[in-house]
């Protein structure tokens, strides 16, 4: 009898907690800005209550948003944001979210390289006296034609200027078709851009940042579980016949429960 009461008791307390939300997040109650295009920008709206995935986590974890998001922006505009923000706050917030690519790969913006090499020399010593060798030196690409090289100006920019604050960068979420009048139509996914380059190329580019640039990436095109290439995920997003790139209020809701987990996991400010 006693043992029963037991399991039944430990079978409540399992239930309550896996139904309770977490009570302690390391993002919980923290100051964030968030750097990015459309899906960030506050001006383009979501739905009745026009909530955006950072609102979502503004009531969560009572992070505090300082949004600088501009509709149709690209990965060179970062350094703009990160100045803005620099401006307007100085040092006081705890960390960034870089959510850009996806209008990088509708233009068509060729990829490039992380690093360029040069001989040059360097004293080394290895069990023996120093002397002068000659070796290959790696320094990151700068051309900002490329995504890598305008990834490299915008990232060298942010972590030497915030040196102590978490950086999270987000990749880009699954792109479905899109209208806008005459001029500006955009194909799915499933096909090439102008450049003969597929979204998921510039998704595996960004998840490469990890390395280069010590900062973590989320993989929001695939924990967010959306795929508006198919008509099936259209109630995630604004239009299902004419704007499947643009996720709704539903849709930035799942973005937010998928960085709501992702999140857990990284560290942010003092705790």
């Amino acid at each position: 009898m006693k043992k029963n009461f037991v399991l039944l008791l430990l079978s409540l307390i399992s239930v309550y907690a896996t139904s309770q939300p977490a009570q302690w997040h390391p993002w919980k109650g923290k100051r964030v800005a968030y750097f990015g295009d459309s899906i960030t920008d506050p001006n383009v709206t979501t739905g009745p209550n026009n909530n955006h995935y950072w609102s979502y986590l503004q009531q969560w974890l009572g992070i505090t948003p300082l949004v600088y998001g501009v509709n149709g922006r690209q990965w060179n505009d970062i350094p703009r944001q990160t100045d803005q923000l620099k401006q307007d706050h100085n040092q006081n917030f705890d960390a960034i979210l870089i959510f850009i690519g996806t209008n990088d790969y509708n233009h068509g913006l060729p990829l490039g390289e992380w690093y360029k090499e040069t001989k040059e020399q360097v004293y080394a010593a290895t069990g023996e006296p120093q002397k002068l060798q000659t070796r290959m030196m790696r320094t990151p690409a700068l051309d900002g034609n490329t995504l890598r090289g305008r990834i490299n100006i915008a990232l060298s920019k942010i972590r030497l200027s915030f040196p102590d604050k978490q950086v999270v960068i987000l990749t880009p979420i699954h792109r479905g078709y899109a209208s806008f009048g005459p001029n500006n139509v955009q194909p799915s996914e499933t096909y090439q851009n102008k450049s003969g380059l597929f979204l998921s190329e510039y998704i595996d580019a960004i998840k490469e940042v990890s390395d280069v640039w010590a900062v973590p990436v989320i993989d929001i095109s695939t924990l967010s579980g959306l795929l508006p290439q198919y008509p099936e995920f259209s109630v995630y997003f604004k239009n299902k016949d004419t704007d499947r790139l643009h996720p709704n209020e539903l849709g930035h809701r799942k973005i937010a429960q998928a960085l709501l987990c992702g999140l857990q996991s990284i560290p942010c400010g003092d705790f």
